[in-house]
């Protein structure tokens, strides 16, 4: 079957010395992994490497053979490029680790359009802002929407948030986070891209950034902590 459409790229992973395997999430058909072959070896080897950056988004024509093995790239292209994520090292840091966390938390081969857009919307005003310290603690925490595991927040007066049942408690279990925790969580949960980027301090920060990975493994089966996360907190400390 022969599929036009956007998808922003998650990982790519170097297949024996000439090759790519790349995973993407797509508009169309969720989460599909391509084989390129001699990404390495044609004259255009650097711009085939660029169109498969952490979180790229691409146009692509594609064979969808459906069978769950790897699919094939006819056509690609970049949808629209950015102008700061990829040069910017702070940007760029946020990304890997961003991709990082989708890569480990998305595996249905199944439209998702909702997340696709919120994503790529997000994308586009990382690419275009320079408050950012908090971008990953929000994007992170609204991607749990579409997810099917953000926090509710009807009892959010309640002073402990159980991360199991992802619920605002009046008593503390041992699944819950702290007074303190809860208190920094609530604040993140109030937070929009265009909110004052510095109500946290570093530390508070780290303590948000650990609450969240520590959430999506609780509510996702398999789920890995990023191996770029000391990255992440060595360039934001």
């Amino acid at each position: 079957m022969l599929v036009k459409t956007k998808a922003i790229v998650l990982s790519s992973l170097k297949f024996q010395e000439k090759s790519l395997i790349v995973k993407c999430f797509t508009l169309s058909h969720g989460l599909k992994s391509y084989f390129v072959r001699d990404a390495f070896s044609s004259r255009k080897a650097n711009q085939k490497i660029a169109y498969f950056q952490p979180l790229t988004i691409l146009e692509i024509e594609a064979v969808h053979k459906n069978k769950g093995t790897l699919e094939n790239f006819k056509e690609i292209k970049i949808a629209s490029p950015f102008h700061s994520i990829h040069s910017d090292i702070y940007k760029s840091t946020i990304v890997m680790f961003i991709s990082e966390m989708l890569h480990h938390s998305i595996h249905e081969e199944e439209t998702n359009e909702h997340l696709f857009t919120f994503l790529e919307t997000a994308l586009h005003w990382l690419d275009n802002h320079d408050e950012i310290a908090n971008f990953h603690l929000i994007l992170l925490l609204e991607t749990t929407k579409y997810l099917g595991f953000y926090p509710d927040i009807s009892d959010m007066d309640m002073p402990f948030f159980e991360m199991n049942e992802g619920v605002f408690t009046p008593f503390h279990a041992i699944s819950s986070l702290t007074e303190h925790e809860s208190n920094l969580f609530k604040k993140l949960i109030d937070l929009k891209f265009d909110n004052n980027q510095k109500i946290f301090h570093v530390i508070e920060r780290q303590i948000v950034l650990r609450i969240l990975i520590d959430y999506y493994s609780f509510h996702l089966d398999g789920f890995k902590k990023p191996k770029s996360l000391d990255v992440l907190k060595e360039v934001f400390s």
